[in-house]
């Protein structure tokens, strides 16, 4: 497509006189002056999408898709689980091919966003079919053995669940391929956040109390996803935003795992401070403000932890009603899962079972009284 940087290259070669170019320059400023009023209606009339919208239409889409996802994962029932490994993989199997073919039934006459969700309902059903192959032929791979019903797989931190958040990775690849919608990500995000924990578990072999092993799969898997997503940020600098779901659960893996490490070291503290200073002025460097949401809430958590020990006896001050834990962020913000077989995986109220799986994720530095214990299996 030409335009008048070319017209007057051209002129300034002498391939056209100025008349010419005067009229070049008026006919091709017309056609785009028209353009964009012949495209809306020949758009709208073929029922095309023009891109995300937020409206109520759209709110009940994706509210409907995350309730299937729901409905099929963290609140299955026991009397779910005990249909067996072979039926759980044949339902699992059945749902994502209906779903597959009314979201590609969509997504073919250009409903664009209910085809990509159903879409990714579907991944969302392949952890629920490896499980099933799992159980029925007791392929756990670790130490733990079996880690539980298909349910506890949203509340506690086991090793055994590796596979299949690798497998879910695997389908929101290949479903990315042939139908690129972003909320795809969202449903391999979530399995790479679930994965950074029980990576770690597989790691220590099922040792709960190596809490820094733990930590340090965090940060580092979190580094890892938020390099991912800017790389996928640097290939689809237009268009859909199909790193955002990246960036959110990268730096959440990756500044959870930071701010539960516990040290009374004030150089640490202010290290960690610093950090987040960077985190922030990163955020403006990608132009994303997830960075800077966390950053300052790791800020502020300083601030208070300074506070509350170094100037607890400095009048003209109004004294907090609690001590702000130097990292505990998790009192504030339920973004990780609960560790142990007998430990569910946040703290109350945040009640969400995958919810659960925060605490013990990245340690017992910073007790929660609404976490609570039981003895193992």
């Amino acid at each position: 497509m030409f335009d008048e940087a070319d017209l007057e290259a051209a002129r300034a070669a002498g391939v056209i006189d100025e008349t010419a170019y005067l009229r070049l320059k008026g006919f091709l400023a017309g056609r785009v002056s028209l353009r964009p009023a012949a495209a809306a209606p020949a758009k709208a009339a073929q029922g095309e999408e023009t891109g995300p919208r937020f409206d109520l239409t759209h709110v009940l889409w994706y509210a409907g898709a995350l309730l299937v996802m729901a409905a099929m994962g963290m609140f299955s029932t026991t009397a779910f689980a005990m249909m067996g490994g072979l039926a759980l993989t044949v339902t699992g199997l059945l749902y994502a091919a209906g779903f597959i073919l009314v979201g590609n039934y969509l997504w073919d006459r250009k409903l664009t966003t209910p085809g990509g969700l159903a879409i990714a309902v579907a991944v969302s059903m392949a952890p629920l079919a490896v499980y099933g192959v799992q159980e029925a032929f007791d392929m756990w791979g670790t130490q733990n053995l079996n880690p539980g019903q298909y349910r506890d797989f949203f509340e506690y931190i086991r090793g055994g669940w590796v596979i299949m958040e690798a497998a879910t990775v695997v389908a929101a690849l290949v479903a990315l391929r042939f139908w690129p919608f972003p909320f795809i990500v969202f449903v391999m995000a979530f399995a790479l956040w679930f994965m950074s924990m029980d990576l770690a578990m597989w790691f220590t072999q099922g040792r709960y109390g190596d809490y820094e092993t733990r930590r340090e799969v965090s940060m580092i898997f979190g580094l890892v996803m938020i390099l991912v997503a800017w790389l996928t940020d640097l290939r689809h600098s237009r268009g859909a935003d199909f790193a955002f779901w990246l960036h959110l659960f990268g730096v959440m893996c990756f500044w959870g795992g930071l701010s539960m490490h516990d040290s009374d070291n004030n150089l640490a503290k202010a290290i960690y401070c610093l950090i987040n200073v960077a985190l922030i002025f990163f955020g403006v460097f990608l132009g994303r403000r997830v960075y800077a949401v966390f950053g300052t809430i790791g800020m502020m958590l300083y601030l208070g932890d300074l506070s509350w020990r170094v100037f607890d006896n400095v009048h003209l001050r109004s004294r907090p009603s609690a001590p702000p834990s130097s990292g505990s962020a998790s009192g504030c913000i339920a973004t990780s899962r609960s560790s142990r077989p007998g430990w569910r995986r946040t703290c109350r109220p945040a009640s969400a079972p995958c919810a659960r799986r925060m605490r013990a994720s990245w340690g017992d530095a910073f007790p929660s009284p609404a976490r609570r214990e039981k003895e193992e299996p």
